[in-house]
């Protein structure tokens, strides 16, 4: 058993040590290599090193991609980046998500209306595709979003995931539809009208005449100019996650063991087909 323990800490010591270089890439060579090591080392020690190598290269991935896209440098959370990339996982594992967009949208409320406080990260080329304003609720407060709202008329932004749905034309033009995954609090997103619109209101000049954004009915408002290109980027089943500063704000997605497991299963299969 001392045989079998200690070729499966020595595996997890080796894996640890390889650089992450991008998920699917680390994950073809971190389980190769991994299953390969302790292959003599018994069923038991390779199922309990499997299941600390599975967290261990999860963790690696999340930071992979967080240096890779040069998130630290623009401000971004590395802490709301594994919260998101958490959620992200587990609706993989339920299907909502596009299969053919890998691509992640995380917005920020925690920081001030006047600074940049959304990203769009590409995951399969982990790159920043976009960093740029948005605006919150007039409920929710000034610079600063400090109220948050499942309600109608409350006129307050609603944390938690989302699932992008359709596009179509209305009053601030081309817009997009939110689905809100999280019971009770953002669930009301499709009655409410919560979308994805571009508003006058949201640009740097605004925010030097006034100090801050302007702000919408609950809707993350982008700037005009930036629109139409986001929206076509992130429509069509891809996640959406507003994070902020609220206690009770929790989740199903956030399963961090879900999203192991959802994570291993997707390398274990770019794996199968090496």
């Amino acid at each position: 058993m001392k045989k079998h323990s200690s070729r499966a800490i020595f595996a997890l010591l080796l894996v640890a040590t390889i650089p992450a270089i991008s998920w699917v890439s680390a994950s073809k060579s971190h389980l190769k290599f991994f299953n390969s090591v302790i292959d003599e080392g018994g069923e038991k020690a390779k199922t309990s090193a499997n299941t600390n190598t599975s967290a261990e290269l999860f963790v690696q991935h999340v930071n992979s991609v967080y240096e890779q896209a040069g998130l630290a440098e623009s401000g971004l959370n590395q802490d709301v980046f594994k919260k998101a990339l958490v959620g992200y996982y587990n609706l993989k594992k339920t299907q909502l998500l596009s299969t053919q967009k890998a691509v992640i949208t995380i917005i920020d409320f925690s920081i001030k209306s006047s600074q940049k406080r959304l990203w769009i990260v590409d995951l399969e080329n982990n790159k920043l595709m976009f960093h740029t304003l948005v605006a919150h609720g007039q409920g929710s407060g000034l610079d600063m979003a400090t109220n948050f709202s499942n309600q109608p008329n409350s006129h307050q932004s609603s944390l938690g995931f989302y699932v992008t749905s359709d596009t179509y034309q209305g009053k601030h033009g081309l817009s997009m539809r939110l689905e809100g995954m999280d019971k009770g609090f953002n669930t009301n997103a499709m009655n409410r009208a919560v979308v994805i619109h571009g508003a006058d209101y949201v640009s740097e000049s605004f925010v030097q005449t006034h100090g801050r954004l302007g702000r919408s009915h609950g809707c993350p408002a982008l700037p005009t100019n930036l629109t139409k290109t986001i929206i076509n980027v992130i429509k069509g089943q891809t996640c959406l996650f507003i994070n902020g500063s609220e206690d009770k704000y929790n989740s199903n997605f956030l399963d961090q063991n879900v999203a192991i497991s959802n994570f291993i299963s997707t390398a274990n299969t770019v794996q199968a087909s090496i």
